[in-house]
């Protein structure tokens, strides 16, 4: 699961930095930039519990080798993609295909975790994805400067196709996942979503997601039009935080299982609105990493405590598939209402003030899990 997650989220980041540079090149405003990004998020959005909770009945392999087959098939189309609305069309089919994906995996990645582990489990899992996400982008501009778009769009063909192999020939059959073993019914969503703790934590993840949604859709288009940098280093921007993330990950996924979760979230939400403020004053390229860089260890302190609460809890409610999916809608709500809150404020007042947007949507994110998260129930008990 690792490594197939690991190639196919790579070949999506080759595209990340390049996708708002094109849409800006076929003279999108920037709204039509945000719904390129949110695009992909509304489709995952509608889909993601319906995926999670038929897992918990059906099994987690279908669904995940549908949502990686759909990824292949698209990466393809994308060379074929020439207007802004197509690009629109297949993110929206993409985001279907990451519905089936995502929130299946991390439910399958929970269910195999030993008690106690959890914030660690989800930390090395995440590292596959922050990891390819630093990587994708730092190929991405290189592929796109050497050669062009396309072979951008090609490699992220090709490395989802790798994934949809990884998991057709290594993962056990339906028949041996812990998911089938259960006999518990069908848990209503309203004994989900009643729960104090599991909203609090949606509401933060919706809060950190929706600034990763600013940076992707509008840091790329205002390091090109206000520091002219290239590609690659806008890459390389793009890249940083995530990578950052992504290291802090295993280290932070270990102190979870054995600290209090809720002070972990709270200080990272407290850097990652800091860094989202520093993104506003930046004046040169350095000062552009150093805000990213501040952004990216916010979240690479709060993300596994995060996760790790939210395995604590499908396991505790006997429908993980359904809680994660939860926990991913509000990263898909995040990007979307992000991107196009910030594409809004670009086309009414400039590129600069979404930072400030995001930043705003930070701080509360972290006032509301403060005061809604149970004290008590985010400490280890391990």
């Amino acid at each position: 699961m690792f490594f197939a997650i690991f190639s196919t989220v790579t070949g999506v980041g080759i595209v990340v930095p390049l996708l708002p540079v094109y849409a800006n090149d076929l003279g999108a405003t920037g709204i039509y930039v945000g719904l390129i990004f949110g695009s992909f998020s509304l489709s995952r959005t509608f889909l993601m519990p319906l995926f999670g909770r038929l897992s918990d009945q059906k099994g987690r392999k279908p669904f995940i080798l549908a949502g990686l087959f759909t990824y292949t098939l698209i990466s393809i189309a994308f060379m074929f993609s020439n207007n802004v609305e197509t690009l629109i069309l297949l993110r929206f089919v993409q985001g279907a295909g990451s519905a089936m994906i995502m929130p299946v995996v991390q439910a399958y990645i929970g269910e195999i975790t030993p008690a106690g582990s959890e914030g660690y489990a989800m930390g090395l899992f995440n590292l596959s994805s922050f990891l390819s996400l630093s990587l994708g982008p730092l190929m991405g501009g290189g592929i796109k400067d050497l050669w062009s778009l396309d072979a951008a769009f090609m490699c992220m063909g090709v490395l989802s196709g790798i994934g949809l192999l990884l998991c057709i020939f290594f993962l056990p059959p339906t028949t041996e996942e812990k998911t089938k073993s259960l006999k518990t019914g069908v848990i209503p969503w309203s004994n989900l979503l009643t729960d104090k703790s599991i909203l609090s934590i949606f509401i933060f993840r919706y809060a950190y997601t929706s600034c990763i949604g600013i940076i992707w859709c509008f840091l790329p288009v205002f390091a090109d039009t206000e520091f002219n940098l290239s590609g690659s280093l806008t890459g390389v921007l793009v890249m940083l935080g995530v990578f950052i993330s992504g290291i802090l990950n295993i280290p932070m996924g270990y102190v979870a299982d054995r600290a209090n979760k809720r002070m972990m979230i709270l200080a990272g939400g407290i850097l990652s609105t800091i860094g989202m403020l520093l993104l506003f004053q930046a004046s040169c390229f350095y000062d552009l990493v150093v805000a990213i860089s501040i952004f990216g260890v916010g979240g690479g302190i709060s993300m596994p405590a995060i996760m790790g609460y939210a395995v604590i809890k499908g396991d505790e409610k006997k429908a993980m598939g359904s809680v994660i999916s939860i926990i991913t809608v509000a990263h898909s709500l995040g990007m979307l209402t992000g991107s196009m809150a910030a594409g809004l404020v670009m086309d009414f007042f400039s590129l600069r003030l979404s930072f400030p947007c995001g930043m705003i949507i930070m701080a509360l994110g972290t006032l509301v899990f403060f005061i809604m998260a149970d004290r008590n129930s985010f400490v280890s008990k391990s």
